[in-house]
């Protein structure tokens, strides 16, 4: 059965096309992407509550994919201690290849069926965690192989996918099928799939930190302090919350080291 995210574009001669015209039909395919995620809310749903309960219970986060799907992973991941100040390694994201592959291509790891579980296994992985194997085509090895094993040692697991029927998804406790159609380059699933995935990604970790209290209203109070921008940022905040000048919302902001203790210390 041939694969969605391989079927061929429904553009034809597109060197042929205008600068124009090339973005202006990717967007068009683009507008779609989101409407694709909508469809399956209810089943995100299902897997965001399954994790909420499982991070309550001291459970993690894990990400695994190869090539895009990867490195989507792991820029979810990285993106929560700083956003919400969680632990590092309380989502973790896993890439065939290693580390190396973030930047580079690493030929053939996606093919390792066993090397997804034995990643998983370095962190000493059990039944607290929840594993989302992130795979546009559906059948990457390495995330296919790292679920079955999940499976059979009673890990509940998901899988973010474009392909409906495809391997991933019976390996999966809760598969998220987003069918986008074909790419406007035939077989890139670093376009719409890919976005796909991110939407997807933002909507899962984003709803779990704010289920479990990383959000006060709608701004970030446990944000790591990492930079001048979010400094000033946290600054402000406390200045809207407590009514106080910039002057004395910063020496709180500095004195406490997170806009939620400096706002409770009131």
């Amino acid at each position: 059965m041939k694969k969605i995210t391989e079927s061929d574009s429904a553009y034809k001669h597109l060197e042929q096309m205008s600068v124009n015209e090339l973005l202006v039909n990717i967007n068009r395919e683009d507008k779609t992407v989101a409407l694709a995620v909508a469809a399956i809310i209810p089943k995100i749903e299902k897997l965001v509550t399954v994790i909420v309960k499982k991070m309550k219970e001291g459970g993690r986060l894990f990400y695994i994919g190869a090539g895009t799907s990867g490195r989507l992973g792991i820029v979810d991941a990285s993106e929560c201690p700083p956003t919400y100040g969680v632990p590092q390694g309380m989502v973790i994201g896993l890439i065939a290849g290693g580390d190396k592959a973030i930047r580079k291509a690493v030929e053939f790891a996606e093919d390792d069926l066993q090397q997804g579980w034995k990643d998983l296994m370095r962190y000493k992985i059990n039944r607290k965690d929840v594993v989302i194997g992130i795979a546009a085509s559906g059948s990457t090895p390495y995330v296919v192989g790292a679920l079955k094993k999940c499976k059979e040692k009673k890990i509940i697991t998901a899988c973010i996918t474009c392909n409906p029927g495809s391997p991933v998804t019976h390996e999966a406790t809760h598969p998220l099928v987003i069918v986008v159609g074909p790419e406007f380059v035939t077989g890139s699933t670093r376009m719409k799939a890919g976005t796909a995935q991110k939407l997807t990604l933002n909507m899962i970790s984003t709803t779990v930190m704010i289920k479990l209290g990383r959000v006060r209203g709608n701004k970030m109070v446990d944000m790591q302090l990492s930079n001048n921008k979010l400094v000033e940022r946290g600054t402000q905040m406390i200045m809207r919350e407590l009514k106080v000048d910039h002057k004395t919302a910063q020496a709180l902001l500095i004195e406490h080291g997170s806009v939620r203790k400096a706002i409770d210390s009131i």
